[in-house]
């Protein structure tokens, strides 16, 4: 493992190519075949993309964007540009062309790689009017013969001039290299901009690998390792996996041939490090229930035994726990029959390690995985810190709790229950805001993170809710919104909840269905519908989650803290809440003020007492057309329970 002290990106990288020059480290599937680059190879990759960079007056502090899917050679044009002192620029790539004009402008973007033809006319588009870019560079030249424009190459003609400079100036990219300090951004990586503009966050490679070495550490990390990059390159999770450990470690990352085919190419490469958000394990645990009800009776009932024997054992055997030999026995005949072909079927038949972040993941989807054997952890942090403040330990990971301190990050409860951290991974600022800057970082060196949360006797950190959102009701009781929408999204039918109660007397809530989940329940009972809006506006689809809510509400009713915080009414949106519209973040997360005001006349139907809601919604297609989708929504009314403070 490549120790962090005094040590940079492109410096790890040279280091990687005389320790293990022929040890993968890059493998992508192309045409259905996967192609494998070794770490001598991806330096002299990287090395030509530099040189090829300076030639074209690519110099220190510049910014380079990164736009597409997860390939190796846009995480080498980071290194290149890191190589020369500039700084990557990952956007995301389903990002419409107006949302990305911020990010290049606040940046100072005037080089940028894009995978293909769409991210290349998300540019053009872009650049008809503000003219930020002067180099563009594209991998995929499918649809891109008849593009005329002087700025935009493939990156074949890129790597040809790095050549060529390379051996007019042959010491140059070495000497490039050295002159880079640990104390240098390497990344700017923006914020969700959940409440406003994001914010560019500046990580240095001090930072970064930091976190990539002490989460290496954790786990024990090495060359013999492979994960899946997968998810968004903009993402903090991405930069943390992808690029800091696999720099500390030196393991192998393989790229899938595209977002559509990664559960397949995971069966075919077996990763032995996973990460993925909630959602991810939530889907695949709904695929599983979909095929499940397409099995036989006799392999149902083999099934729901052996995950009953599972429930009682299986987390218990992963931590080491001591287990009766009968149910020992019993649950090795179920690895045999149900758990190992399972795990098969999710392509996680060699992961000895999974972690997940960014949203609360429920117990019993905890639960589920871990009783199979997938060692599955949590992991705590923001893009101000790297995505590494908590990181659960083998042997002691609790379903409530995101895990004790990363090693060299520290951890206290300030004001309001807000959680601080500092440490190794903190940000060194937010490009051009030092105003922002000074309020997030105190005097003692705390990031305030903005999420309530307490420690437990243990130590370990258990996450309520964001700090804004924790709020009172009417009657001054707790009112913590994420909280309980996390725990409805447990169910494999709901895909996104909204809950509403900050000062009200009661708890409302919008759902959104998953529709693939809820549409094969539907078949399998015969209901018709016609598409997403049919099928929401289904009396027997209000049932089923109307069952899912009450449900919660008794699980919540056992709970002292949050006890009354049962939802009363709620209805089922007629659309999807969309990051295009402007509803959800590019990484997912509720805009909730927006929603309030976009949906206010529903929210007020709720409150109002009524049955139902005509509303007419604007809608943005993907093509960038604009629409409009309308529907009469019914207002439903659930059971509520007596919880420990009613008497």
């Amino acid at each position: 493992m490549i120790a962090a002290a005094h040590m940079t990106f492109p410096r790890a990288l040279r280091e990687h190519a005389r320790v293990r020059p022929d040890r993968p480290a890059y493998r992508e599937k192309y045409l259905g075949i996967w192609q494998t680059e070794t770490w001598g190879q991806a330096y002299e990759t990287v090395r030509l993309l530099a040189c090829g960079l300076a030639s074209l007056g690519f110099k220190r502090g510049m910014t380079l964007g990164i736009i597409g899917d997860n390939r190796p050679k846009l995480y080498q044009a980071m290194l290149a540009a890191q190589s020369l002192g500039g700084i990557a620029v990952p956007l995301y790539q389903d990002s419409i062309a107006a949302e990305m004009v911020y990010v290049l402008q606040n940046a100072d973007v005037s080089f940028a790689f894009a995978e293909d033809q769409e991210q290349v006319d998300k540019l053009l588009e872009i650049n008809e009017d503000v003219h930020l870019l002067h180099n563009v560079f594209y991998l995929d030249p499918r649809g891109m013969r008849n593009y005329q424009h002087d700025h935009i190459k493939p990156v074949e003609d890129l790597l040809e001039a790095g050549r060529a400079f390379h051996q007019a100036h042959p010491d140059f990219f070495d000497r490039e290299v050295d002159l880079g300090t640990p104390e240098d951004v390497c990344v700017i990586l923006y914020t969700s901009g959940t409440t406003g503009r994001p914010k560019g966050v500046c990580q240095t490679h001090a930072s970064m690998l930091g976190a990539g070495h002490g989460a290496c550490s954790v786990d024990s990390l090495s060359d013999q390792d492979n994960t899946m990059a997968y998810l968004p390159m903009a993402w903090v999770g991405d930069f943390l996996f992808s690029m800091a450990q696999c720099m500390a470690s030196g393991f192998t990352i393989n790229c899938p041939e595209s977002r559509e085919t990664v559960s397949m190419d995971m069966k075919e490469i077996g990763p032995s490090y996973y990460f993925a958000p909630p959602r991810v394990y939530e889907g695949l645990l709904t695929s599983v229930t979909i095929r499940m009800e397409d099995a036989s009776p006799m392999k149902q009932k083999m099934f729901n035994y052996f995950m009953g024997v599972a429930r009682k054992c299986g987390a218990e055997l992963l931590d080491g726990h001591d287990v009766p030999l009968p149910m020992r026995l019993l649950y090795g005949l179920g690895n045999l029959m149900v758990y190992g072909p399972l795990r098969n079927t999710l392509g996680m038949s060699n992961i000895r390690v999974a972690y997940t972040a960014g949203e609360a993941i429920g117990p019993d989807l905890f639960r589920f995985y871990r009783s199979i054997g997938i060692n599955l952890k949590q992991l705590y942090g923001q893009t101000e810190s790297c995505a590494y403040a908590c990181i659960q330990r083998n042997g002691e990971v609790k379903y409530d709790s995101v895990g004790k301190p990363s090693p060299g990050v520290e951890i206290k409860i300030g004001e309001n229950s807000e959680v601080l951290v500092r440490g190794v991974s903190l940000l060194k600022e937010y490009y051009k805001n030092p105003e922002a800057t000074a309020e997030s970082i105190d005097r003692e060196g705390y990031f305030h993170t903005g999420d309530a949360g307490v420690i437990d006797s243990d130590g370990d950190l258990r996450i309520i809710d964001r700090a804004k959102d924790v709020s009172k009701m009417a009657d001054g009781k707790v009112f913590a919104p994420k909280y309980i929408e996390n725990k409805l999204k447990f169910f494999s039918f709901i895909k996104e909840a909204v809950v509403f109660g900050a000062g009200r007397d009661s708890i409302g809530a919008f759902i959104n269905i998953d529709f693939e989940a809820v549409g094969n329940w539907a078949e399998r009972r015969d209901i018709a519908y016609s598409g997403y809006i049919d099928l929401a506006g289904n009396p027997a689809v209000a049932e089923l989650i109307t069952g899912c809510i009450e449900k919660m509400n008794q699980e919540l009713s056992h709970e002292s803290m949050l006890g009354h915080a049962q939802i009363s009414r709620f209805l089922i949106l007629h659309k999807e809440l969309d990051p295009d519209d402007d509803e959800l973040t590019r990484t997912r997360k509720v805009r909730r003020s927006f929603i309030e005001d976009k949906y206010k006349v529903l929210i007020d139907a709720i409150y109002g007492g009524l049955k139902e809601q005509f509303i007419e919604t604007a809608v943005r297609f993907e093509d960038g057309r604009t629409g409009k989708v309308s529907a009469t929504l019914r207002v439903h009314d659930t059971k509520t329970f007596p919880y420990g403070g009613t008497k």
